[in-house]
């Protein structure tokens, strides 16, 4: 299991070396590097705290989930996993986090089928807490309007779709026609049960709230990060930044939003501060964030395979 997850995490360092690379090139790596050294270096274990406050409201958010389904696990083998998850944050949209479904399965036996559905409600409502940050910002800095709307618009369907039982039933129904389907019929049936239950109104309310909270943490520490190369933004505009920015990435569909979120983040920065500046502070936030939290997944699951021992390659 370990093999297949380090040739997977192997793939994406390579691509985000070149990729980095090809940045410090286009910056001027002398540049880039007097850039690095104005940076205050003894932030940096903040930035990571905020990154692990963010992991901790979202693992609230997933626990939360857990209990809302009622799937008994202990809150120490509930963060186990979930941490663990984090391991999957270069994967495209974060659904390698399926992963936790099956670790679930592994210590309870629950159906995937059931158990899948929160990874596909953590990403709905990290995704609308994010199109909340960005929305108001892309109407006050008059940036990217069309894409934060259309994100909202999408979402905004597949909320209606999921919370309307006749519309869902149908379409399920519709599903019962096409041949090669049938044998999965009673998995969707159950991953939409479980989907509409933390689709309700109030279950989506509260978790959309610890969302924002969550992912405030990272936008704050890329103020910081902003503020440490003296870039004149304020912590509005960064939030509006950080989460356009990953919205973009995610439905880029790359690995980690791999080039796209780089690149928006750059793009945007560039319109207050040198390209070098703009390339350093991308490069940090991107490491104390994405990179961050694959180290951590990485230490999680070691830990997670002393305990229960190891996973099944068909989890992977």
């Amino acid at each position: 299991m370990l093999q297949k997850l380090k040739k997977k995490i192997f793939i994406s360092l390579a691509f985000a070396g070149l990729l980095y690379l090809g940045f410090t090139i286009y910056a001027d790596y002398r540049n880039v590097a007097e850039s690095f050294s104005r940076f205050n270096w003894f932030l940096f274990p903040l930035l990571l705290l905020l990154s692990m406050a963010n992991y901790f409201f979202r693992f609230l958010k997933w626990d939360y989930y857990l209990t809302l389904l009622k799937i008994k696990v202990k809150k120490i083998d509930s963060f186990s996993i979930f941490m663990s998850g984090l391991i999957m944050s270069v994967t495209p949209g974060k659904m390698g986090e399926l992963l936790k479904a099956y670790l679930v399965k592994q210590i309870t036996n629950v159906p995937v089928s059931k158990t899948a559905p929160i990874i596909f409600a953590e990403r709905i409502t990290d995704f609308v807490s994010l199109i909340l940050l960005a929305l108001f910002g892309a109407y006050m800095f008059d940036y990217g309007r069309m894409i934060v709307l259309g994100v909202a618009i999408f979402f905004l369907l597949i909320l209606i779709i999921l919370s309307s039982k006749k519309i869902a039933l149908s379409i399920l129904a519709s599903l019962e026609k096409i041949n090669f389907l049938k044998k999965y019929l009673i998995n969707i049936q159950n991953a939409y049960e479980s989907s509409y239950i933390m689709m309700r109104p109030l279950p989506l309310f509260y978790m959309v709230l610890v969302s924002l909270v969550s992912w405030f943490f990272e936008c704050y520490g890329f103020y910081l990060i902003l503020q440490s190369f003296r870039i004149d933004v304020t912590l509005f505009w960064s939030a509006f930044a950080y989460a356009f920015a990953t919205i973009v990435g995610a439905i880029s569909m790359l690995p980690g939003g791999l080039g796209v979120t780089e690149g928006s983040l750059t793009v945007l920065l560039m319109k207050h501060a040198s390209k070098n500046d703009a390339f350093a502070s991308v490069f940090i936030v991107r490491v104390v964030t994405l990179w961050f939290a694959v180290l951590v997944g990485i230490i999680s699951v070691l830990l997670y395979q002393k305990r229960f021992g190891k996973i099944s390659e068909d989890y992977i």
